[in-house]
């Protein structure tokens, strides 16, 4: 297994929050009511798990074995994909912003997180999309194949250091319980 494999698998999970957060944006654009619970938790997800886990093994390990390998990460292609990871993270902060705000009795902001969800997905499924068809098979075509096993065991240190997997596979299931209602 290539150390890629991992973290298109990942992306299939990420891609079922984003499926669930993209009803619930819609049905909260549409006037329907969406407990702001689910954007925290959203919101949680995102954080913990696209960001926290998942970009982290893409930044900090894939995205250095492929600069030792050749392919700069203050250049393009790597650099664009560094980018929208920040992208997303600006996102993030504009949804959670918008449930704070909601909360606290601004209704008015209901849009707002509306919107920044909805820029979201559109990011998160293009950047996947590019991940999955571009980037990936680059990074398995400049590393070499010894060098994935090493790669495999540091993903799987950032999992055990940061205790995602099982918490966040339920949280993707709960937000996809939610957003069927």
């Amino acid at each position: 297994m290539q150390a890629t494999e991992i973290l298109m698998e990942e992306h299939r999970v990420i891609e079922k929050v984003l499926d669930s957060l993209e009803t619930a944006a819609n049905r909260l654009s549409a006037g329907q009511s969406i407990p702001m619970d689910f954007f925290f938790k959203a919101v949680d997800f995102i954080k913990n798990f696209a960001d926290g886990c998942h970009h982290k093994k893409e930044e900090g390990i894939l995205f250095v074995a492929m600069d030792a390998n050749g392919m700069p990460q203050d250049a393009e292609p790597v650099s664009i994909f560094l980018e929208e990871h920040e992208e997303g993270r600006r996102l993030t902060r504009a949804i959670l912003e918008g449930a704070e705000r909601v909360q606290a009795g601004d209704a008015a902001s209901v849009q707002d997180i509306a919107q920044n969800a909805l820029n979201y997905i559109t990011l998160l499924r293009e950047h996947i999309q590019k991940e999955d068809h571009v980037l990936f098979p680059m990074a398995d075509d400049i590393i070499p194949a010894r060098q994935h096993q090493q790669l495999m065991a540091d993903f799987d240190h950032i999992e055990h250091e940061a205790e995602v997997h099982e918490k966040y596979l339920r949280i993707a299931h709960e937000l996809a319980q939610v957003a069927a209602a």
